[in-house]
C-alpha cells in the first residue's frame, strides 16, 4: 500500500533477485516517460523503491503521483 508522507507517496517492492527488479524499473521507466513523470526510484538487490511528488506543483503529491503510483502496481502484478 502506498504511503503519503513528507509530501511524498511511498511504496517498496521486492522481487526474487537482481535482474527481475531492475526489468521492473525498466518497465516503469516507460510509463513514466509515457506519462511525461519521473520517479525518484532505488534500487538495492532485489527490493526497489519509490517516492513520488510532482515537482512543477512545489513538491506536493498530485494526482499524477496518483495515477503513476496505479500504473506502477499493475506493473509489479
Amino acid at each position: 500500500m502506498w504511503q503519503e508522507e513528507d509530501n511524498k507517496l511511498k511504496k517498496s517492492f521486492e522481487f526474487k533477485d537482481f535482474v527481475e527488479a531492475f526489468g521492473f524499473m525498466s518497465r516503469v521507466a516507460i510509463v513514466a516517460e509515457k506519462m511525461n513523470h519521473h520517479p525518484f526510484m532505488t534500487n538495492v538487490y532485489n527490493q526497489v523503491s519509490f517516492e513520488l511528488n510532482t515537482h512543477d506543483a512545489g513538491d506536493v503529491v498530485t494526482d499524477k503521483d496518483h495515477k503513476l503510483a496505479e500504473e506502477i502496481d499493475k506493473l509489479a502484478k
